[in-house]
């Protein structure tokens, strides 16, 4: 099995959701979110027509490993699958859950900061993956991530980004709150544009600009209401990320004063029989250039 590079220094982290006592409920959110989301798109790897042939994938970003852990159980085949993810906290809840479902032989979990290097070898990767880095990336910051996941991906390979957009609800108080984070977001530099779909509306031009070829996407509609587990599944992920989120949307926003109020109706307006939500989500997906000929 390949070698993972030794783990580095924990870095400061630029991801939304900041503290140490706040990486627990972060792990548990992140680990539901990934279920909630990967269901509503219809598996792990919906739009590659034969995900069994790739042999090593790297999961950036990676939180605590669920995505990675289901892609070893459903694609047996694949040798290596890395992720890597600035939080050391979540890379131990990754490993241990590697663990638990039996697939340690084959995923390898390190605590990283994708935003300076990747410490893999270039051209390694069959498939590099990455789901909802808006949550710690800058607009600034993806030139150099693209530049680096094309290095690191082998000739021919393919660079897969997923990202969410804004979500519409009947739900007064949580449109609210949504609007918050989009003025936060975009404040903090974690949108191309001030609007809720500020970075799926640019993600194919992005990976155009910067060197992928052969670009395409994919749109998802969540309907949360249309299905009773995924809409418990996404009012629980509400009600924890506007939770989470406060600092840094005190840092970033015009911080109302009635948050709280605001909070407790969102709550009661989510548990409604007759509340209904979608959110839009995009993967984009392309190669990296192929070699020239010598």
């Amino acid at each position: 099995m390949a070698h993972m590079p030794q783990q580095p220094k924990e870095h400061p982290s630029t991801y939304v959701i900041q503290g140490r006592s706040s990486e627990e409920e972060e792990i548990k959110r992140l680990d539901g979110q990934d279920r909630m989301f990967t269901a509503a798109m219809g598996g792990v790897l919906p739009e590659q027509s034969d995900p069994g042939t790739f042999q090593r994938m790297l999961d950036v970003g990676c939180g605590p490993g669920w995505w990675l852990i289901e892609i070893a159980r459903t694609y047996p085949t694949i040798s290596l699958l890395a992720g890597i993810d600035i939080s050391k906290r979540m890379i131990d809840c990754a490993k241990v859950q590697a663990e638990v479902a039996g697939v340690s032989d084959r995923t390898q979990f390190q605590a990283g900061d994708a935003l300076r290097m990747l410490e893999f070898p270039n051209d390694f990767f069959d498939l590099v993956n990455q789901r909802l880095g808006m949550s710690y990336l800058r607009k600034w910051d993806w030139p150099k991530l693209l530049g680096e996941y094309q290095r690191v991906t082998k000739p021919g390979g393919v660079i897969r980004i997923t990202e969410a957009g804004g979500a519409k609800s009947n739900s007064p108080a949580l449109n609210r709150l949504t609007e918050l984070i989009v003025q936060a977001f975009y404040q903090a530099g974690h949108l191309f544009t001030p609007e809720p779909d500020g970075v799926i509306n640019h993600l194919a031009e992005q990976m155009h600009k910067y060197g992928i070829e052969q670009v395409q996407t994919k749109t998802y509609t969540l309907a949360f209401h249309e299905d009773p587990q995924s809409r418990e599944a996404y009012v629980e992920d509400l009600h924890r990320i506007f939770r989470l989120i406060v600092p840094f949307l005190k840092k970033w926003a015009k911080f109302p004063n009635d948050y709280e109020h605001l909070y407790q109706q969102m709550v009661l307006e989510t548990q409604k029989t007759n509340f209904e939500a979608t959110m839009p989500l995009l993967t984009a997906w392309g190669k990296r250039r192929k070699k020239a000929d010598s």
